[in-house]
């Protein structure tokens, strides 16, 4: 038997601590945060402190984590103390790379439903948007936050109650309940690692530490494919530029079989290669493909 490891926490950094806690607590289930600021702006978060803690009443509590590399808030945070509304969305696997995106530190106001390509629904109760794509919605008031310290790395429980909630029929079984292979559900592990409920194990790399573009900065005729789906836009849309035209050349110039589709004259075909390179996880191949012509 090996000798264990044994940490005093206050020994490791923020960030060591962090990844020793995520890597060993998971897979956890992933609030998609949807909040409005003080000015009415969408915001859209994920966080994957979260769980549900109590039926009656319905309690729901996430915790957005003050920066461990600055101290700093999150948007979300902030948009909860000043409207104390939030809408939780589920996560399953058709979004996850949409969510992925969304968790991009983008600029107080930029709304992340229109980076990630997703669409915001009006909810009933709440002012805070439902993400259509999302297989259940929880419309929520919030009752308390309680903050677990100042320093970076401190979470903030958000206690939210459910007050409507929203589910697509489609995820349900013939008894009317929540069936787990429909709901198709996603969790967080450690690093980029995530769990799908029904198959395992896979890996989602890390948005970038700079800003992607964006599934809106996406050109039209790729952004309304009927062959790449939310998954396939959400990897484009996090990259930080488009390959320049010289690129794309240079590589279809190297690549007999992308000449021969572009001969054939069919998009769909250059649509299905370029799929192909993103389920490969070469995000750039993909996008020179497009926009090869």
């Amino acid at each position: 038997m090996n000798e264990t490891i044994s940490i005093t926490p206050g020994d490791l950094t923020t960030g060591k601590l962090h990844g020793y806690l995520l890597g060993a607590i998971g897979p956890r289930p992933i609030a998609f945060a949807s909040t409005l600021d003080a000015k009415g702006r969408p915001n859209l978060s994920p966080f994957s402190f979260f769980n549900v803690f109590s039926t009656k009443p319905p309690i729901l509590i996430f915790s957005p984590a003050r920066r461990g590399r600055d101290n700093t808030t999150k948007h979300t945070l902030e948009n909860v103390l000043a409207t104390k509304e939030v809408v939780i969305n589920i996560v399953n696997y058709d979004m996850v790379q949409q969510m992925s995106l969304a968790s991009t530190e983008y600029a107080q106001g930029v709304n992340e439903f229109k980076k990630a390509g997703l669409t915001m629904v009006p909810s009933e109760l709440v002012k805070p948007f439902r993400v259509a794509e999302s297989p259940v919605q929880f419309e929520c008031k919030v009752t308390k936050i309680e903050a677990l310290g100042s320093q970076g790395g401190a979470g903030n429980l958000v206690f939210s109650e459910v007050v409507k909630m929203h589910i697509d029929p489609t995820i349900l079984n013939e008894m009317g309940a929540i069936d787990p292979y429909k709901i198709d559900q996603v969790a967080r592990m450690g690093g980029n690692w995530y769990s799908r409920a029904n198959r395992g194990l896979f890996e989602v790399p890390k948005p970038l530490s700079t800003l992607g573009i964006g599934i809106d900065h996406i050109p039209a005729h790729i952004r309304n494919s009927k062959i790449l789906d939310g998954n396939d836009l959400g990897m484009l849309g996090n990259v930080e530029k488009i390959p320049t035209q010289e690129e794309v050349n240079e590589f279809v110039n190297t690549n007999i079989e992308l000449r021969s589709l572009i001969s054939g004259g069919e998009r769909s075909a250059l649509e299905h290669r370029a799929k192909d390179y993103l389920n490969q996880h070469d995000v750039l191949a993909a996008w020179k493909v497009l926009l090869a012509n």
